[in-house]
C-alpha cells in the first residue's frame, strides 16, 4: 500500500512538472497557437463527454428533474452545450480584461502571453461549474447560440477574404502571363464547382412531387448572390479580381448546403434522408475542419499587414516612423513600450464566437431533427 502511495505521488509530480514544463515553453510568438490548442482541447473534452456522460447526468437532479426522463440525445446535447458555455464565459472573460491594452508594458499583456498553468486551471472551472447552473440558462444560451452563430460565419467570411486577397495580389505581383492565367483557371474551377453544386442542391432538397418552395427560395437566392458577387467584382469602380468572388461563391453554396442539410430527416424535402449517415459525417467534417482552419488563420494572421486585428496604435496599422539607433539601455526602453501588433480583446471575442458556433452546432449537426426541447 505505501509502495502505490508513493508511486501515485511520484507519478503525480512528473506529470505536474511536465505541465509546468510545457507551459512555460509558451512564448510570445506561440501564444496565439496555444489558445488555439485550448480549444482543441474543448472539443476533444465535449466530444468525450457526448459520448460517457449521458448516464451520469440522469443522475443529477438539478438536471434531470422531469417527470419522464429525455432521452439520451437531450442529455448529449445538454453535456456539450454545458461545455460550450463554459469555454464562451472564458474567452469573454479575457476579452473584457483585454479591452485597451495597446503596448507590451501593460501588465494585462503578460496575461495574455504568460500565466498559462492558471488560465487552464480556470477554464476547467468554469466547464465545471457549468454542470451545476439551472437547464433553464442552458436552454438561454442555446437560443442565442444560434445568432451568435451566424455572427462567427460573418467573421469567417472576412477572414477568407483577407486570405484571398493575399493570396491575389501575391500572384498578380509577380506580374507574368502564368500567375494571370492560373488566376483565372482557379476562378473558373470554383464557379464551376459553384453551379455544379447548386444542381446537386436542387437535386437533393427539391424533389419532385413535394412543395419545397422554401429550399427553392434558399438556393436560388444563393445563385443570385454569386451573380451580385460577381457583377460587383467586375465593375470598374470597384477594381477587384473575380477570384475572391469565386471563392466566396463557393463557400456560400456550401453554407446553403450545410443548412438545407439541417432539416429533419423525415422532411420530405430533405432527399438525403435514404443516406443521411454518410453524408452527415461528410457535413461534419468538412464544417468542422473549416471553422478550425478558419480560426487557426485568424490566429496566426492576427498583426499582419492586413490590419485585420491590428489595433490603430499599431506599427502595422501605419503610422509608424522609423527610428534612429539607440543604445542598449534606450533600447530596452523601447522594447517595453512596443506597441501590440493586434487587439487582444477582438482576438479573444472570435473564440468566444467560436465556442458558440463550434461546439454547439458543428458537433452536433450530425444529430439532424434532434431537438433539445422538450
Amino acid at each position: 500500500m505505501w509502495a502505490a502511495s508513493c508511486l501515485a505521488s511520484c507519478c503525480a509530480a512528473c506529470a505536474c512538472d511536465a505541465c509546468r514544463t510545457v507551459v512555460s515553453g509558451i512564448s510570445r510568438r506561440s501564444a496565439r497557437i496555444a489558445y488555439c490548442g485550448l480549444f482543441a482541447l474543448s472539443l476533444f473534452v465535449s466530444w468525450i463527454l457526448r459520448e460517457v456522460a449521458a448516464p451520469l447526468m440522469e443522475q443529477l437532479p438539478w438536471i434531470n428533474h422531469f417527470h419522464k426522463t429525455p432521452n439520451r440525445e437531450w442529455f448529449e446535447t445538454d453535456a456539450v452545450l454545458r461545455v460550450s458555455l463554459g469555454n464562451f464565459l472564458f474567452f469573454t472573460i479575457l476579452s473584457f480584461l483585454m479591452i485597451g491594452v495597446k503596448n507590451q508594458r501593460d501588465p494585462r499583456d503578460g496575461l495574455h502571453h504568460g500565466r498559462w498553468m492558471m488560465k487552464i486551471v480556470c477554464w476547467f472551472i468554469l466547464v465545471i461549474l457549468m454542470f451545476f447552473v439551472p437547464n433553464e440558462i442552458i436552454s438561454f444560451y442555446e437560443t442565442i447560440s444560434k445568432f451568435g452563430s451566424g455572427l462567427f460565419l460573418l467573421i469567417q467570411v472576412v477572414l477568407l477574404l483577407d486570405f484571398v486577397h493575399g493570396w491575389n495580389d501575391k500572384w498578380v505581383g509577380y506580374d507574368e502571363q502564368f500567375w494571370y492565367v492560373a488566376l483565372f483557371i482557379v476562378s473558373l474551377v470554383c464557379y464551376l464547382a459553384t453551379f455544379g453544386f447548386s444542381g446537386l442542391l436542387f437535386h437533393w432538397f427539391t424533389p419532385s412531387g413535394q412543395d419545397c418552395g422554401l429550399n427553392t427560395f434558399l438556393i436560388v437566392m444563393t445563385l443570385i448572390l454569386v451573380i451580385l458577387f460577381a457583377i460587383v467584382a467586375l465593375h470598374p469602380a470597384v477594381g477587384s479580381s473575380i477570384l475572391p468572388a469565386s471563392v466566396i461563391s463557393l463557400y456560400c453554396m456550401y453554407l446553403c448546403y450545410s443548412g438545407l442539410a439541417s432539416e429533419p430527416r423525415d422532411y420530405e424535402c430533405n432527399g438525403l434522408h435514404k443516406h443521411s449517415k454518410a453524408i452527415s459525417t461528410g457535413t461534419v467534417t468538412v464544417g468542422l475542419l473549416t471553422t478550425i482552419l478558419s480560426v487557426v488563420y485568424s490566429a496566426v494572421r492576427a498583426g499582419s499587414s492586413t490590419t485585420l486585428l491590428s489595433p490603430p496604435s499599431s506599427p502595422r496599422a501605419g503610422g509608424g516612423k522609423p527610428l534612429l539607433p539607440l543604445d542598449k539601455a534606450d533600447e530596452e526602453e523601447k522594447e517595453k513600450n512596443k506597441a501590440v501588433t493586434y487587439s487582444y480583446a477582438f482576438f479573444h471575442i472570435i473564440f468566444s464566437l467560436l465556442s458558440i458556433c463550434g461546439l454547439s452546432l458543428l458537433l452536433f449537426s450530425s444529430q439532424t431533427g434532434t431537438s433539445k426541447s422538450l
